[in-house]
């Protein structure tokens, strides 16, 4: 059992049955990411993506999901960010402070940059319209070369 500190990513039609260590499948279709548990345990994790749960974004080559991802229910109780594509530690909770945040709903999600000051900080505006910008031209060339 070895922690994951980066992930592959593989945009998918269908989630696979059996997913690889260090691999965040994407099914755009179903509105849904899932990965192995960074920590190791072999636990699958499903991610749904949508508005009121985690959001995910990709900037051509790295991938974010926002919220945290806390693995609570599973003995491991593994607590991450997956931002650029990186595994991003939290700090490990009391069965309290996982009640407390569960209580309070998405107000109480704790992000990277509060959680402990030797996390990435949350990505700033001046790099989203960076990311967006170069996406963008990105797909411009792609569409360019369709023609």
């Amino acid at each position: 059992m070895s922690r994951i500190e980066k992930f592959e990513y593989e945009f998918v039609d269908v989630l696979p049955d059996e997913p690889r260590e260090g691999v965040l499948y994407v099914s755009m279709e179903f509105a849904t990411a899932t990965h192995l548990c960074c920590c190791g345990c072999g636990n699958q994790v499903l991610t749904p993506l949508r508005p009121n749960r985690w959001r995910l974004t990709f900037d051509g080559e790295r991938i974010w999901l926002f919220p945290s991802i806390g693995n609570w229910n599973f003995d491991c109780a593994s607590h991450y960010w997956v931002q650029g594509s990186k595994v991003r530690w939290a700090p490990q909770m009391s069965r309290e402070e996982i009640q407390t945040i569960r209580e309070r709903g998405h107000e109480g999600w704790i992000s990277p940059a509060n959680a402990n000051a030797s996390l990435d900080p949350p990505v700033n505006d001046d790099e989203v319209k960076e990311r967006r910008s170069a996406l963008v031209a990105r797909l411009q060339r792609l569409l360019r070369r369709d023609r």
